[in-house]
């Protein structure tokens, strides 16, 4: 009889491991900003005091029982949701700053066309003002051949994203 409740509870190397997983769990949530930490659902309030605890202290050791004591009862309630809405935070992240290099590359790519650079810019964003573009790439050449700081191209880029958050803004509507 003792063999089969052997088989079936978890090893101590097992618990451990989860532990340290619900620990490492905590330790996100406490160094999440408190925006993103609002997103994030937890239930129980102990949980949400003991993070809250944790952001204050100072001492490494006591910061080190403290995360204990969250992992500690972070094994009392379902952890599931948490992790789903770091997951979620996180690849919105990863999104966020894909779209940035996209509109660099797009940026370096105009600028080193030229004024030929306003018809891809004018693919990518058909609402976009052709003569502005125009403009702002042979301010930006200018600039670049009397070695001047590249103040175009920086207006270039805001220029591009604002046309991205437009079409952000449309895509999500639709």
């Amino acid at each position: 009889m003792t063999d089969i409740d052997d088989q079936e509870r978890p090893s101590k190397t097992a618990l451990k491991r989860e532990m340290e997983a619900l620990q490492k769990l905590g330790s996100r949530l406490v160094g999440l900003s408190n925006a993103d930490l609002a997103r994030v659902p937890i239930d129980d309030p102990d949980l949400e005091e003991a993070i809250a605890t944790a952001r204050r202290i100072k001492s490494r050791e006591g910061l080190r029982r403290q995360m204990q004591y969250i992992g500690k009862l972070m094994r009392r309630i379902d952890a599931s949701g948490i992790e789903a809405a770091l997951l979620e935070q996180e690849q919105g992240q990863k999104a966020l700053a894909r779209r940035f290099h996209e509109l660099e590359d797009l940026r370096d790519d105009m600028l080193a066309t030229g004024v030929k650079g306003v018809d891809a810019a004018l693919q990518r964003f058909p609402n976009a003002d052709r003569q502005r573009l125009r403009q702002l790439l042979m301010q930006a050449g200018k600039e670049k051949t009397a070695n001047k700081p590249p103040a175009a191209a920086r207006k270039l880029f805001r220029y591009l994203r604002e046309l991205q958050q437009i079409a952000n803004e449309e895509e999500s509507q639709a």
